[in-house]
Order: structure tokens, then sequence, then C-alpha cells
């Protein structure tokens, strides 16, 4: 990504965190990030193209995580599919809640604050249903023997807990299902 649509971005995305998406001005996302409204308008066409590549942003970014908690390491070896997946449960919770693009992205709830998502049928648009299924796909290729049910059940997990959150967190979620055979959660309520 060449260096002037990526500080164009980090100044939207500041942008964006200060204040909601229809009081973000074009004039302060440029001037923040160092260069003119003309190249912002050439690079993205206008506000409406500025939110489309924010929302694609936060996908791309939501599933570069993903793929660091399949990752093995220090704490999960390429045998542990089970702690690898509560690994994707756990950051597609923390992802979630610090973003709000992405938990727009995994539940499909945008509000008024957020920039308008890209149409269905788009090259940049993202269902939620479709992003769900990405990470599933992605789990499956890189836990491969894993069934892939563990693996929608692990996304599935994950996303009921980013919509209603209960006492265990998303990895004791997926102990209690039989989903990873984790050791046994700290607190054990509800686990009746």
């Amino acid at each position: 990504m060449p260096a002037g649509r990526e500080s164009l971005l980090r100044a939207a995305e500041a942008a964006l965190s200060a204040r909601p998406w229809p009081a973000v001005r074009m004039v302060e996302v440029a001037a923040a990030a160092g260069v003119s409204r003309q190249t912002l308008y050439n690079e993205f066409g206008g506000k409406e193209g500025l939110g489309r590549a924010l929302v694609r942003r936060a996908a791309d970014g939501y599933l570069d995580g993903v793929d660091r908690a399949l990752a093995p390491g220090p704490r999960t070896g390429p045998a542990d599919a089970a702690g690898r997946l509560a690994a994707v449960a756990e950051w597609t919770v923390r992802a979630a809640r610090a973003q709000p693009l992405v938990r727009a992205l995994l539940t499909g709830g945008w509000d008024l604050a957020l920039p308008v998502p890209p149409p269905p049928g788009s090259r940049q648009a993202v269902a939620p249903g479709e992003l769900a299924r990405a990470v599933r796909d992605r789990a499956a290729a890189a836990l491969s023997p894993e069934p892939a049910w563990r693996c929608e059940l692990a996304v599935r997990l994950a996303l009921s807990y980013v919509i209603a959150p209960g006492e265990q967190g998303p990895a004791e979620l997926l102990w209690l299902a039989g989903a990873a055979p984790l050791s046994a959660p700290s607190r054990t309520a509800g686990a009746r």
C-alpha cells in the first residue's frame, strides 16, 4: 500500500475513533495525513470511497489477526489445534470489542456512527456470513486434519460471545462445548 494511502487511512481511523463518521471531514483527514484534500479525493474518490476503504481495511486487519492466532506460537505448538482455535475465538472477541468496524462486520450491526458498508455484490463488500466462513476455512486449512465442524463451532461461539458476553470467556465456552480439550476453565459457573 502506498505510503500516502496508508497515512490517509490512519488519519481517517483516528478521526473515526474521535467522532462519528458523519462528523468526519475530508479536509481534516487530509490535513492530519499531511496531504492536500485533492490528494485524498484522487485516492478515494470521496468520503464514501474512504469509508469503504476503512471497512475493507478493518476486515483485512481482522483476518490478519486470525492468521496470527492460527500460527503455532510459544503457547500453542503445531499439534495444539484446540489452543489455536481458542486463540482465534479470543482474538475475535478482543477485535470486536476494540474496533467498532470489526464488530459491525462480524455481526451485521451497523450504526449511524460508522461508514456505510459497501453495497452487497461490490468488490469491497464483506457480509458477516462471508467473514465467518473465511475464518472457518482458514482455521480448517491451518489445522488440517481438524474437522471443519470444530472450526465452525469455534467461530460461532466466538460470535455469540461478541453479541452477548457471558460469564465464561470464548476459550472456556469452547471447553464447555467439548470443542477444545483445554484444561478446565478457571470458573465453572454454568458448567453444570
